[in-house]
Order: structure tokens, then C-alpha cells, then sequence
């Protein structure tokens, strides 16, 4: 990893200079140019780890677009660390073969059309296709013998309506001119041409994924109604299905939202994580049933109401190894069978080793690998060694720039609101403060709000984070009644409830923050996207004397319009409001922001993606009019073509940090009521330019020509 450290060292200095390669705090330039592990997986034996990074394009050099995601690989003693699908590509899913000899993942490579499956040995070499369909694969899995691939994929359109298309009748018939989801099953030959033709299974619903039960014989699924967002969200059900006839031979009624589910190495019994019933606002609960059909059973019911269960892998003797987020941090453990079994491995909240967002181990489960991050470095790839799981060494460093940064503290806050709730949130502190003096502070609310704040990296385009704590603010994140991390009953404690003592919690916070004698309470903004730009979006109208600055993304201010717009009106009912809204039209009503524009005095920046089909852009543009017709009160509305619920392209995510600090730099510190100029410089274009000048002046070729 050392040399591909190096080598990330000098490709990020010669893009942006030595000069903003060290120093006093993050830039949004560097913000733009960091790498995250996203996935790893361990090979059955326990010798080689498997791993995803992100690389982001570079805003005005690259062609835009969103990062690309590579595949390497690394021993888990942390040798023998080697790119093995590099650069311009976009890898996910990544599997290896039961023997361990393969690396398959899904990518779209070369001249294809649609993503297909690609395999590549371990030992190194080109990697070539293994199965390509006429639509893309969404997801697959190896059949135990390793003869065989199951995948997902949707059925192609019918010939007729592509030529229908062809001719120009491309209207969109609304949530009914899907086509069916289903799973094929592939017979891998010995040649090196990809395998074409596939048994379609024709079940009945819409399947996401595919498991194959350790004798091969079955299949496990989960279905949907329909391949609606909604359906996905809420009406996931598992389902075993013989893999030779296709017949459903047992049905499993998970009781609320599903998370991850496998078979156990027996084959005996399914493991999954759902939600306890169906208006738990998040999947988080370890259970068990019989491969055959039954009720779930709660595996961990202490953790009931003081975590969240976020993944799982078996150990050979039948326990299984869990990770599970308990407030601001998270805890690896064991539970099932044997006396050594039921036990924690690893407990971290930042402070005191990483946060981690996924684990997988391997096939004897004694070595585990994660994906992790902390308050001082993006997610990275761990490595838990059987002989110390409750110290994860830490295998990559995919920012070793980042060492020469000079970054703000990070302190995990624990407060009480009004009511006497007890609540969490993290502070990043300014990187400087004049002794006594208190600072401007921003507000960063998350979505969901089935979401929580880990004590981890908080710096993204979004969030301001590190960047803003260079600039001199503070930068709060709290974990309001709803959010996840501490059990079914704080994750339900919002319900029916949106924008009312959840909100108070945030408000509560701030004044937290007051007391201590840390920030201005004059000069307090708030930002956030979805349900944290509801947040925002309240915070500028119903809340208007709170907060003096608001930048609001993708956020929600008509609860009403949202409801028949969003492409989530179930779980808007049986999650967030446990009722229809027509059924209540006060309370929807007060709850919008809109609504309340009249009190609006702060000045408010709102940002969307024009193609957003979770909450449609016309929320924005309500309540961007409703501010612009009160006539005093600055307002700005900013959208991205192309973009959906929230930024992917390098761009689009330059410019949106860019024009967040500057509108919280006008409004918190320059403190007046006038617009700042719409247009807004790019650096990283200026830093170009000067470098293809310099190159012209020396009579080389410009850097974007190489």
C-alpha cells in the first residue's frame, strides 16, 4: 500500500500544487479529491482480501461524471497490496469463487452494452467476462460447487415497444411501465467465451437478490410486489425457492423492513436482519428462523432498544459474528452456539478505535475484514486477526496527503433535551478559537431521519465539516429522537410527530452549545439534505428567529405535494407519519414549512437535483416562490440537471460546496442581506488553466493532453 501511496501523493500534487498539499485545515478542493475503501471481501481461506476504492474525477480536467471505483487487492498481513481493475472503470459486487481461485465482479467494460459479470484469478492477469445478459445484472451469486451462477436482472422490452421507441412513442405510463425483475441461473463452462443463455426462474413478485443454500440445491431470495421504490422499502419478503423446478417451497414473513439475510452453513436456518414490525423505521434486528418456514426470533433482544444491527457473517461452529451500531460508535460480536459464543470482539466510537459500516469474514470465520473510518481519516479497509479482533489494523491509506493536514477536534456531545430525553451529538470544534471568544456555528441535521451520525468522517461536499472548522466555525451534528443507532423505541420516538420534538432536540442542542460558552448564538446556521433539508427548511421559516443562515438540498417543504410526488408514499404513512395525510390535513399542514413562509427572516440558499424522484423538485420551487413573493428575505434556488436525490457527478459536487461556504461566509460572518453574485469561481479551473499555461510557456503539451 506504501507505493500506492506514494504514487496518490504525487498525482494529487501535481494536480492542485504543493501549496495546497499541507497545511492549516481541509479545502474544498481536497474535499473533491478523496478516495474511500466502499467494500471488501475475504477470499474462503482467509488469505486475501478483495477491496473497492473510490477515485474521484477531477472537476475541469476529467470528463464528468461520478467516481470511478476500482478493485484491488491486499494479503490480510497487509502484503502484497496490488491494483487489479484500475482506473477507468466502475467495479461493484465483488465476489469470489468458492474455491477461491476467482474475483468475479460486476462492471460494464469495453464495447457492452449492459453490465455483465467479469472474473479475474487471484493470482493476477486479464479479466474476462464470465456471463452477459440483455439487460443489465444487478446482482449474483456463486452456486456452492462453483458450476453454476445465479443472477438478477429485469426482463428486456418487448420487440415491439423498443421499435415503437425507436420511432419516437417514448411516453412514460407512471409506475406501471416497468418491467419484471427475475432471476436466471447460468452453467459456466470451461471455455473462455461469456456464458449467454440463462434459465429464467418466473416467480411470482420481484426479486433483488439471490443466495444459494449450501447444498446447492435451493435458492433464497427476497421478493417484492412490484420493482417500485416503495415495494422495495416496505414489502421485501424472503422466499426459498428449489433450484431446479423454480417452486417456492417456503415463505418467510419477515415482520419489517429486511436488511441482509444468508443461510446458515448447515442449511438448516435463514439469518436475517429486519425491522420488528411494519412501521419500524430501520431493519436493524439479528433473527433466525427454520429454512423450512416460521416465525422469526429475535437473536439479540437486549440490543433491542440500544442499537441497531447493520450486518453479519458465520463461523464455522454455527455462531455468528454481528455488527451492530450502539450510539455514536459501533460493536462487533458473537452470538449462537459454544461456550464461546454470545460475547463483544471489538467495541469503537472514533475515539477509541474505528467506526466500522461493514464486515465480512472468512469461510472458517475467524478473520474478519471492514470497511472503517474515524474523526481523523475517510473509510479505509480494516482487517480483525483472530488473535486480536478488538484491535482492527488498519491495511490501506488511500489519502496519504491527508497526514499533512492540520485538522480540527471532534468530541462526541452528550446533552438533555426539554423533556428530559437524554441525546447525542458530535462537535467539530474550529480549528482556531480566541480564548473566550465564542465562533459562528453550522447545523449539519442528517436524513432519513432513520440515519444517525457515527463518531467518524464527517467532511463531504455536503457537509461542511473539517472544511468549515478551517474557515473558524463549529460544526454540530445531532442525533435527534428518530434517528437510528439506539433501538426501536428512540428510532420510533419521532413518529407522527415530523418537524415537532425531534426538531425541538436540534434546538435544544444549540443551546447546549451556548451554555458552554462555545458558539454565537446570533450567528447560527443550519444545513442539511432530504429529511435534513426539511430540517433546514423549517429552521428558516418555523424557526426563523433560531437560525441566521440555511442551505437546504433536496429538502422537503410541502408535506402534502411530497406525498403524492415522492416515490415513497407508504413509508411516508406507515414510517415517518403513521397516517395517511388527507386523513389528518392539520398536522401535515402545520408540519410544512411552506406554510409558514411568513415568519421567514433567514436568508436561505436551496439546492436540488432536477431528476430527484424522492422528493420532486417542485418542493423547492414552492417554497423558493413563497419566499420571493414575501419580498424581504434572500432566497436563492440552485438546480442540477441531471442529478436525482442528491449529487453523483464531480462537478455538480465541486460546485455545491463551493456555493454552501459561501453563502454561510456572506450571511454568519459578512452579515448582510444582499445576494452575493450567482456566478461563483472554481479554483480547481483556475489551478488548471495556470498549469496548461505553464506547460505551453516551457513548450510541452498541456496536462489535459497527456
Amino acid at each position: 500500500m506504501r507505493r500506492i501511496g506514494i504514487l496518490a501523493v504525487l498525482v494529487w500534487v501535481g494536480a492542485f500544487g504543493p501549496a495546497t498539499a499541507a497545511g492549516a485545515g481541509l479545502t474544498p478542493e481536497q474535499v473533491a479529491q478523496i478516495r474511500d475503501v466502499t467494500s471488501a471481501r475475504i477470499s474462503p481461506g482467509g488469505e486475501i482480501i478483495a477491496f473497492t476504492l473510490a477515485r474521484p474525477r477531477q472537476p475541469g480536467k476529467d470528463e464528468d461524471g461520478p467516481a470511478w471505483v476500482e478493485l484491488h487487492v491486499v494479503r490480510t498481513d497487509g502484503t502484497g497490496a496490488r491494483t487489479f481493475v484500475g482506473g477507468d472503470v466502475s467495479v461493484s459486487h465483488v465476489r469470489f469463487s468458492p474455491d477461491g481461485r476467482l474475483i468475479a465482479y460486476l462492471s460494464k467494460r469495453g464495447d457492452d452494452e449492459h453490465t455483465a459479470i467479469w472474473a479475474i484469478p487471484v493470482d493476477g492477469g486479464e479479466s474476462r467476462k464470465l456471463v452477459e445478459h440483455e439487460t443489465d445484472i444487478t446482482s449474483f451469486d456463486w452456486s456452492p460447487d462453483g458450476t453454476r451462477i445465479a443472477f438478477v436482472a429485469s426482463e428486456p422490452l418487448p420487440e415491439e415497444i423498443e421499435e415503437q421507441r425507436d420511432k419516437g412513442f417514448n411516453q412514460e405510463i407512471y409506475e406501471e411501465d416497468w418491467q419484471p425483475r427475475r432471476i436466471y441461473l447460468a452453467q459456466l463452462g470451461d471455455g473462455d467465451e461469456p456464458v449467454t443463455e440463462a434459465r429464467k426462474l418466473a416467480l411470482e413478485g420481484q426479486p433483488w437478490h439471490v443466495r444459494f443454500s449450501p447444498d446447492g440445491s435451493k435458492l433464497l431470495t427476497d421478493l417484492s410486489p412490484t420493482p417500485l421504490t416503495d415495494d422495495r422499502y416496505m414489502f421485501r419478503r424472503l422466499a426459498v425457492v428449489d433450484a431446479e423446478s423454480g417452486e417456492v417451497v417456503a415463505r418467510i414473513e419477515n415482520p419489517g423492513k429486511l436488511g441482509q439475510f444468508d443461510w446458515s452453513p448447515d442449511g438448516n436456518t435463514i439469518v436475517l436482519v429486519s425491522g420488528v414490525d411494519i412501521n419500524d423505521p430501520r431493519e436493524g434486528r439479528l433473527m433466525a428462523v427454520a429454512a423450512s418456514g416460521g416465525t422469526p426470533r429475535d437473536l439479540l433482544p437486549e440490543l433491542r432498544n440500544r442499537g441497531h444491527v447493520e450486518a453479519f457473517a458465520f463461523r464455522a461452529d454455527g455462531a455468528i459474528l454481528y455488527l451492530a451500531s450502539v450510539g455514536v460508535g459501533t460493536r462487533v460480536g458473537l452470538v449462537g452456539p459454544g461456550s464461546s459464543a454470545n460475547r463483544i470482539l471489538y467495541e469503537g466510537d472514533g475515539a477509541n478505535g474505528p467506526v466500522l459500516y461493514s464486515i465480512h469474514a472468512d469461510r472458517a470465520g475467524r478473520t474478519v475484514v471492514a470497511v472503517g473510518d474515524s474523526p481523523r481519516h475517510p473509510r479505509e479497509l480494516f482487517v480483525l486477526p483472530p488473535s486480536a479482533p478488538d484491535r482492527p489494523q488498519r491495511l490501506t491509506d488511500s489519502n496519504p496527503w491527508l497526514s499533512e493536514v492540520e485538522l480540527a477536534p471532534q468530541e462526541i456531545v452528550t446533552y438533555t433535551a426539554r423533556d428530559g430525553l437524554e441525546l447525542q451529538g458530535l462537535l467539530i470544534h474550529p480549528l482556531r478559537r480566541e480564548e473566550g471568544r465564542t465562533v459562528p456555528l453550522i447545523v449539519v441535521a442528517h436524513g432519513g431521519p432513520e440515519y444517525h451520525y457515527r463518531n467518524g468522517w464527517l467532511t463531504r461536499y455536503s457537509y461542511p465539516g473539517q472544511v468549515a472548522a478551517a474557515r473558524g466555525y463549529a460544526v454540530f451534528y445531532p442525533n435527534y429522537r428518530g434517528s437510528t443507532g439506539r433501538g426501536v423505541a428512540f428510532a420510533k420516538a419521532d413518529q407522527g410527530d415530523g418537524g415537532g420534538k425531534e426538531f425541538l432536540d436540534v434546538i435544544d442542542g444549540i443551546e447546549h452549545l451556548v451554555a458552554r460558552g462555545l458558539v454565537d448564538r446570533a450567528k447560527v446556521g443550519i444545513t442539511g439534505g432530504s429529511y435534513g433539508g426539511y430540517f433546514t427548511a423549517l429552521g428558516a421559516t418555523k424557526f426563523s428567529d433560531h437560525f441566521a443562515a440555511g442551505v437546504m438540498f433536496v429538502g422537503i417543504s410541502d408535506q402534502l405535494s411530497k406525498f403524492g410526488t415522492s416515490d415513497i408514499p407508504r413509508e411516508m404513512e406507515l414510517v415517518h407519519w403513521l397516517a395517511h395525510p388527507f386523513d389528518n390535513l392539520e398536522l401535515f399542514l402545520d408540519r410544512s414549512p411552506v406554510m409558514h413562509a411568513a415568519k421567514a427572516h433567514t436568508p436561505l440558499l436551496i439546492l436540488h437535483g432536477k431528476e430527484d424522484p424522492r422528493v420532486n423538485p417542485g418542493q423547492s420551487h414552492e417554497l423558493y416562490r413563497a419566499l420571493k413573493r414575501k419580498g424581504d428575505v434572500p432566497v436563492r434556488l440552485v438546480l442540477y440537471p441531471g442529478e436525482g436525490h442528491g449529487n453523483r457527478r464531480a462537478a455538480s459536487r465541486y460546485d455545491y460546496n463551493l456555493r454552501m461556504l459561501r453563502w454561510f461566509d456572506h450571511f454568519l460572518k459578512g452579515g448582510g442581506r444582499e445576494l452575493p453574485d450567482w456566478r461563483i469561481e472554481y479554483p480547481l479551473l483556475e489551478e488548471e488553466e495556470e498549469g496548461d499555461a505553464e506547460a505551453k510557456a516551457a513548450g510541452a503539451a498541456p496536462a489535459s493532453a497527456s
